[in-house]
């Protein structure tokens, strides 16, 4: 059965890590992803700048109860931010409405501003609370609390592999591209370094292909039959029942306050 760790008690992940328990870190791991489901699908459902701050406090509330260390997670938001900064810095110019003011004869709409405005929080929001939620989860553990709640075997699978491998496959591409650095290979805007990482796609799909062969015949040596067999009982406990009582009552709150901000 599942036992939940008190504050500061320290345990031994699945993968052998060791692990201090938190107020998130103690929860059932089943909960921890419906949690994270339907607040993100909440807060992408509002649009009122209110509702959309109280969800980033609520995000950031989640964030000092996982533990985690508030200057890494704060640079991996940031690396987050940078996809969509482009996005949000031209929306302003290219959204129709009441001109803010204009730079080298564009207007800058304030609609187009809010609008940013809105998408950045409600990313923001929404990231915070995965990665808290279900970031800070064991690969095995989030593997094995997907298949309790009936997500289809082989997605799982392939989700636990991606994430085993991933590293793998990063660690193989330097290794190729270090062995063309010492054959003189400088990338430039040319034919040759197109074709040149041509070749380091196609190798590096050669070679996954060649590993996952090597990997489903050493499982298969090992008893693999495509099935999970989970190593440890998933139980709910009072703590689980109090975070979903407590998280629910705050989503009905943002419902609330977007209700009464339109």
């Amino acid at each position: 059965m599942g036992h939940t760790l008190g504050p500061n008690e320290k345990t031994l992940t699945e993968s052998g890590a060791i692990q201090v328990a938190t107020l998130i870190g103690g929860l059932d791991a089943r909960v921890r992803i419906i949690a994270a489901v339907c607040f993100g699908v909440v807060v992408v459902g509002l649009s009122s700048l209110p509702a959309l701050l109280a969800a980033l406090i609520v995000s950031l509330g989640l964030l000092a109860a996982s533990g985690l260390r508030l200057r890494p997670t704060l640079k991996r938001m940031a690396m987050m931010d940078s996809f969509i900064i482009f996005m949000l810095v031209l929306l302003p110019f290219t959204m129709p409405g009441d001109a803010m003011f204009s730079v080298w004869g564009f207007p800058v709409s304030w609609q187009g501003f809010w609008r940013a405005v809105e998408i950045a929080l409600t990313a923001n929001a929404v990231i915070l609370a995965l990665m808290t939620l279900v970031g800070t989860l064991e690969p095995v553990t989030l593997g094995h609390a997907l298949h309790k709640l009936r997500v289809p075997e082989t997605l799982v699978h392939l989700l636990m592999f991606t994430i085993r491998y991933i590293e793998v496959l990063r660690e193989e591409s330097l290794r190729l591209r270090a062995a063309m650095k010492v054959r003189g290979f400088r990338p430039a805007t040319n034919f040759h370094t197109y074709r040149s990482f041509g070749y380091l796609v196609g190798m590096m799909l050669v070679r996954a292909v060649e590993r996952s062969e090597r990997i489903l015949g050493a499982m298969k040596c090992r008893g693999f039959s495509g099935r999970i067999y989970l190593l440890q009982e998933f139980a709910l406990s009072g703590a689980d029942r109090r975070f979903a009582v407590l998280l629910s009552a705050l989503v009905f709150m943002l419902i609330c306050l977007e209700l009464q901000c339109r």
